[in-house]
């Protein structure tokens, strides 16, 4: 994964890069000479965390583009495998940009509490000081309407300043915006309150048009180019008691504010943004035919249907929808069928509001068909499979998916004699916790079996099942029928193992039988999972794999 870590390097580095050049300008430039008279240091730090807030929020939109990501996985030439390592770690990314925008957000706020604070203090005082003398050129007519402090009189006080600015409304809208954004894209919330965290998700709406407008109130001003040439700061300000004297070589500074940048940042991004939305749009409402519908057991529906043009690879997913359970959802299901098919289908396990809707929907015999809209297909890890000598499968659950994709297109491969299959040696994991999980793709084992007999390649496939949830009457039944050809359980010749694998001694197996092969571990399930496996991988197959 070193060009990922390199990715996340050149990041870092480019917000620490903008951060010092930014806070070193505003720190050392002349035109801000009297503007850090009155803030002082917070004005560059308010400064170098709106770049960097800028340089970040140009970031967030393009880790979610996933038409973006799927042509640069699929149909780019020079993205080989290492460089396509990165895409499946798109969403990872969007989460740290997104950290990294509340940090700055914070930064940038607390320092401005601090700017305003320090405005209202020299509006209001009368101690004759330069501070007090440039917050009240915002007085004099005379000085042509130029001001340096938007505090334009001491009444004023900073909260009637935050709440009636074009910068104070849209920094306090946009911040609102981000943190029930962030707060509701906790992994709790988006498991159990789906809707609540795709709805408030769609706030970077608001975000963005706040943070496009934020800069026009023009708040942070520096001296103008004329009025440096007229009145030098380095010569003018020692003796800003004479101003006012029309023997004095220096005239009062005049003042501009700064252009608004944050729209240049972004705007590339939202319009690359939009036409995505446009595109997945448009490809939404191609007509989708059902052609059949099947119930499997644990509450898991499969639906196989057809569309125009579409066209698939292995471990794609797609976007579904059904407009009579909601008419602004989309969620991401994994195709389960080979690209060699006609069909798609999809399975569907009961885990939430929306899908068990869903199920219910279909499971009404005498009502219509609901109407389902699909947006996709969508690239994932899963394409690279075929680019591996041996591949290391792992599923739990409904996580199985994406490989039963890749096991479908197996078999088309091998009933088509496909003499440029790369890959070798196949090792299937399959971890359930009820017995019934297993008879979704039961008919493929079932077929691949057979298939290898009858080609001689009994060893390309090597599979094991595991059931986790299970008691004494299972085990008992299982045990006194060791001896059958096939499993009382699957009705594999492969027995059910009970438990949990033991991954430190499967994957020392794996990497002893292929000490020269480049092994290619792929798993889908939950998070906990992913865990144990990715611990024992590095060590074992950096010792033994090349």
């Amino acid at each position: 994964h070193w060009f990922s870590v390199l990715i996340l390097v050149v990041w870092i580095g480019l917000n620490v890069f903008l951060f010092v050049q930014t806070f070193l300008k505003y720190e050392k430039s002349d035109e801000y000479y009297y503007t850090r008279e009155i803030l002082g240091t917070a004005l560059a730090v308010a400064r170098a965390s709106a770049r960097c807030l800028n340089f970040n929020s140009m970031l967030i939109l393009v880790p979610v583009c996933r038409n973006l990501l799927s042509f640069l996985r699929g149909t780019c030439s020079f993205c080989n495998r290492t460089l396509r390592k990165p895409l499946d770690q798109n969403l990872t990314f969007h989460k740290l940009v997104a950290y990294a925008i509340c940090i700055f957000t914070a930064i940038h706020i607390i320092a401005h509490l601090f700017n305003f604070e320090r405005y209202h203090t020299s509006q209001q005082a009368k101690d004759g000081s330069l501070a007090s003398v440039l917050s009240g050129l915002s007085h004099h007519e005379k000085y042509g309407g130029s001001w340096l402090n938007p505090f334009q009189s001491p009444n004023m006080t900073v909260l009637y300043v935050t709440f009636t600015s074009i910068a104070g409304l849209t920094g306090e809208i946009g911040t609102v915006a981000l943190i029930l954004m962030v707060t509701s894209a906790m992994e709790f919330i988006r498991r159990h309150y789906f809707e609540l965290f795709w709805f408030t998700h769609h706030l970077f709406i608001v975000y963005f048009l706040c943070l496009a407008l934020h800069g026009f109130g023009r708040i942070v001003r520096g001296q103008t180019k004329d009025s440096m040439k007229e009145s030098h700061p380095h010569k003018c300000a020692q003796s800003f008691e004479k101003w006012d004297h029309h023997d004095s070589h220096c005239r009062p500074p005049q003042f501009e504010g700064n252009p608004p940048e944050s729209w240049k940042w972004i705007v590339a991004p939202v319009i690359l943004y939009i036409f995505e939305r446009i595109l997945r749009l448009l490809r939404s409402q191609q007509r989708v035919m059902i052609t059949e519908v099947v119930m499997h057991p644990s509450k898991v529906l499969e639906l196989q249907m057809t569309k125009q043009g579409f066209s698939m690879e292995v471990g794609q997913y797609i976007l579904v929808k059904c407009p009579s359970i909601s008419l602004l959802e989309w969620h991401p299901f994994t195709l389960t069928s080979a690209p060699e098919e006609v069909f798609f289908p999809i399975h569907v396990r009961a885990a939430g509001d929306w899908t068990e809707n869903l199920i219910r929907a279909f499971e009404q015999h005498h009502s219509p068909v609901p109407r389902i809209q699909v947006d996709g297909p969508f690239g994932t890890v899963s394409e690279d499979v075929f680019q591996y000598e041996v591949a290391v499968l792992v599923g739990a659950g409904i996580g199985v998916t994406p490989f039963a994709s890749i096991l479908k297109s197996i078999w088309y491969k091998f009933q088509r004699a496909d003499h440029n299959l790369k890959i070798q040696k196949i090792y299937f994991y399959w971890i359930c916790r009820e017995t019934g999980a297993f008879s979704w793709f039961n008919d493929l084992m079932i077929s691949l079996e057979q298939e290898m007999e009858e080609l001689g390649k009994v060893g390309f496939l090597n599979y094991r099942l595991f059931l986790t949830g299970w008691d004494s009457n299972i085990a008992g039944h299982a045990a006194l029928n060791f001896d059958k050809a096939t499993d009382i359980l699957t009705g594999l010749k492969q027995k059910t193992y009970f438990g949990r694998p033991k991954w430190e001694n499967e994957f020392s197996t794996i990497a002893t039988a292929h000490p020269k092969s480049v092994v290619g571990v792929f798993l889908c399930g939950p998070q906990t999972l992913g865990k144990e496996p990715a611990q024992m991988l590095s060590p074992i197959f950096q010792s033994r794999s090349r």
